[in-house]
């Protein structure tokens, strides 16, 4: 799914700069880029800890170039923003690494899942608790979040579209494999449910004080955040099957809605919701584009967000436990939020009356800029279209979701796979 998205961004940028309608630097933009996705997919191939570190890094040092291209005031100080916590969450990350290392005097991740158990419960506990620390600054988890906001909206869209699809997803799925891994447990995890249960609510909620479309997206990438850490929290079955079912449904999903959005500022001019108007009346499609995946990232029926959402609250609910009740109800009223938060932007960006076409910006008449329109309009539609498909194959997806969190609570699989028999 990720090397889907990264693609179809790739295309989406390519029909931009042919068109010469981006401000950004081709010379620049792709080696970046392709530097990003060498990243990314390192990531999901490490089996230790070092090489995942060496993915972040990789994956960082693209985005730093990427968050900057085109400078602005806003963007330079945006950058270093997101620089500066970006390098306070490596040096945490490698200082984990370094105490796992003199506890076990190893890295490798099958090797670990043995070697941890063996440790004390206090160390157990700490170097669980330090990694949390890491991975929440990543992906954004409240209290940890203050950078995201004020980072990628500050970027060009397409490169806010990535980072929003996947860097922060890279994130959950990192602490998805260490947690379960290195620090198993039978029970809930009470400080995860509490974050996932702020992480949700806080993000949903700044979603609705926003005027700027960027902004409100970033906020609901925050929220929803939280229902993925809830489905790790829980540490059953059910739970890791959520939450890999809502990371796989939010890659899609919440890149669509800033491509959407990118269309929405190329028709306008405007990324306001306080100046966007009428925009059902000057694109019909792009009103589409946009209402489907606002509806999945709500989680309406049937699209995949609810697929993803009604496996989460099953299993918060299937759990048995008061506190998983409680996170459970917050999942749902931040759903309600995430509607309302939709609905609004829906309502004052496509419903009110259109604005006067002497205000619009004018649209290029020349056939490369019309090409490229052309492609970045497609490539959202192929976007919106894969996440029509989602529920549509909810079945093997489920599937093969159950048979990812089975083998994350039993690794003997693994690490025999790795180690071999012992």
């Amino acid at each position: 799914m990720s090397a889907a998205v990264l693609l179809a961004i790739m295309v989406h940028g390519v029909g931009e700069g042919a068109g010469g309608l981006g401000e950004h630097e081709p010379g620049v933009f792709y080696p970046a880029y392709l530097a990003l996705t060498a990243g990314v997919c390192l990531l999901f191939l490490a089996g230790d800890l070092f090489n995942l570190f060496v993915a972040f890094e990789v994956m960082l040092a693209s985005s730093y170039v990427l968050l900057t291209l085109a400078p602005t005031r806003e963007r330079v100080q945006a950058g270093m923003t997101y620089t500066a916590v970006s390098l306070t969450s490596s040096i945490l990350f490698l200082t984990a690494i370094g105490l796992t290392y003199a506890a076990t005097g190893t890295v490798n991740l099958a090797d670990l899942s043995t070697r941890t158990a063996e440790l004390p419960a206090g160390t157990r506990t700490a170097l669980a608790m330090l990694f949390l620390v890491v991975f929440g600054i990543k992906s954004a988890i409240v209290p940890m979040h203050l950078w995201l906001p004020d980072s990628y909206p500050a970027a060009l869209t397409k490169i806010t579209a990535i980072f929003a699809a996947l860097l922060t997803k890279a994130a959950v799925y990192s602490l998805i494999r260490v947690e379960t891994l290195l620090f198993p447990r039978d029970d809930l995890s009470w400080p995860m449910l509490l974050l996932a249960a702020l992480t949700m609510l806080v993000g949903t909620l700044g979603a609705l004080t926003h005027d700027d479309v960027h902004r409100v997206l970033s906020f609901t990438l925050v929220g929803h955040i939280g229902y993925m850490l809830f489905g790790l929290s829980l540490f059953t079955v059910a739970g890791l099957t959520g939450a890999i079912l809502y990371l796989v449904h939010h890659i899609v999903v919440q890149a669509t809605l800033f491509l959407v959005s990118d269309l929405m500022q190329g028709l306008t001019g405007e990324i306001s919701l306080t100046r966007l108007r009428g925009l059902a009346a000057v694109s019909p499609f792009v009103s589409v584009l946009f209402f489907i995946p606002a509806m999945s990232v709500s989680g309406v029926p049937p699209t995949s967000g609810f697929i993803a959402k009604l496996a989460l609250f099953q299993a918060g609910v299937d759990g048995g436990r008061t506190a998983a009740y409680a996170v459970t109800a917050v999942a749902v009223l931040t759903s309600l939020l995430t509607l309302m938060a939709m609905s609004r932007m829906w309502a004052l960006a496509f419903w009110r009356t259109p604005r006067d076409p002497r205000d619009l910006p004018e649209r290029p008449h020349d056939e490369a800029a019309q090409g490229g329109i052309r492609v970045m309009r497609a490539v959202t539609a192929a976007m919106v279209c894969g996440g029509l498909l989602i529920p549509v194959f909810a079945g093997p997806l489920t599937e093969w979701s159950h048979q990812a969190a089975t083998e994350l609570l039993n690794p003997a699989p693994y690490v025999r796979a790795v180690l071999g028999e012992r």
